[in-house]
């Protein structure tokens, strides 16, 4: 059984039907059934208790939460993906002891409904509220903020009705019993990867807020700085001429890398990658080289020095960017790409490995031509 696609699931959200979403294979790797909280009914509540078996939770934006003056459930989170739990409530009216089906259905539809307040609520109760960080899966590759993101897509208040999916014997649905989950019970499944595609070609991410002339060694460049909407992390474009629309273009997408970049560390090659691409662009006398910020806070870096750190107790190179991730950033590259089109590029001769940024057909960049910064492959 193939994934369904976004649209499909989201034609399920609006008519207020479940579908199955599966979590990263890098974290939990778990499949939520989820649906939008407007839309729950007591039957939905009982499927989840009866087939889903996991906990139920009902993700929420932070803005929402704070109008209820619900907290989060502790100060110092330190669950492994640090899944915001708050503190759990049942709703005054409408329920009797909190926890049958129907009066979780009353708490969940109260928690959306925009004239409920504070006073409408007890706590501790039986539905748990999950903050959703801001800017959904493309803050946060989670469950939570799936739930928010398909509710909001669906054109309805944004909040969730999640469960997790455990097998009869009570251990975890991975991806096959899943499937197999899924065509029984009729239900759409999809990726919080696919969501991520869908909502980076879909939505603006990042806006030009200044721009200047800057002279290097290289030679004079118009610097522009862009903001991404999403984390409010800052890039920089550094464009050498005027391409002009339609002319191929060469284009470096360079990650930063604090230890290469500007110490010249020796165990990476980025500060020869982005001397040899600017050396390059230097001599065409026309490119462009888009400098990505990494990582959130400082989590780049972390991983990077406790990656050489397991290759000094001797680790291969391999087995090192397994454990601390050295994959490419699905919404990293999705906003460099947003970044190439606002500045008028559609034809590019790119100075990275091909097989590394995919999908930027999708955004109207086509790749002409792989323009290698020396022999073997580029990074």
């Amino acid at each position: 059984m193939m994934f369904n696609t976004i649209e499909e699931a989201l034609q399920e959200i609006r008519a207020g039907r479940m579908v199955i979403v599966v979590d990263d294979e890098d974290r939990e790797n778990e499949g939520d059934l989820t649906m939008a909280a407007e839309r729950v009914t007591p039957e939905a509540i009982n499927f989840m208790t009866k087939e889903g078996r996991g906990l139920i939770c009902i993700p929420l934006t932070g803005e929402r939460l704070d109008q209820l003056r619900l907290p989060l459930m502790v100060q110092e989170n330190t669950a492994p993906y640090e899944t915001a739990f708050c503190v759990s409530v049942d709703a005054k009216h409408g329920t009797t002891t909190g926890i049958s089906v129907p009066d979780r259905a009353q708490t969940i539809r109260a928690l959306v409904d925009p004239a409920a307040r504070p006073e409408d609520f007890t706590s501790p109760g039986h539905v748990f509220p999950l903050r959703a960080r801001e800017g959904g899966v493309l803050t946060r590759a989670g469950q939570t903020e799936a739930a928010v993101d398909l509710a909001r897509l669906a054109g309805l208040v944004p909040g969730g009705v999640i469960c997790e999916i455990l097998n009869p014997d009570g251990t975890m649905a991975r991806v096959p019993e899943l499937q197999t989950f899924a065509q029984a019970q009729g239900v759409k499944l999809i990726t919080i990867k696919d969501l991520i595609e869908y909502r980076i070609r879909r939505e603006k991410l990042v806006k030009r807020v200044a721009q200047t002339w800057l002279p290097t060694r290289w030679g004079r460049f118009r610097a522009s700085l862009y903001a991404s909407e999403v984390d409010r992390k800052h890039h920089l474009a550094l464009v050498m001429g005027e391409p002009s629309p339609g002319e191929p273009v060469l284009v470096r997408v360079h990650s930063e890398c604090l230890t290469g970049d500007v110490f010249g560390s020796r165990r990476c090659d980025c500060r020869t990658k982005l001397d040899l691409s600017l050396d390059l662009i230097a001599k065409e006398g026309k490119g462009v080289f888009l400098y990505l910020r990494s990582g959130e806070k400082d989590t780049t870096l972390v991983s990077k020095i406790r990656a050489y750190e397991l290759q000094d107790e001797g680790l291969e190179d391999v087995e090192t960017h397994e454990r601390w991730g050295s994959k490419e950033d699905l919404r990293e590259y999705g906003i460099g790409a947003q970044i190439l089109v606002d500045l008028g590029l559609s034809q590019i001769r790119l100075m990275n490995n091909p097989r590394k940024i995919v999908g930027l057909d999708a955004f109207g960049l086509h790749v002409v031509e792989w323009v290698p910064l020396r022999e073997g492959p580029a990074t």
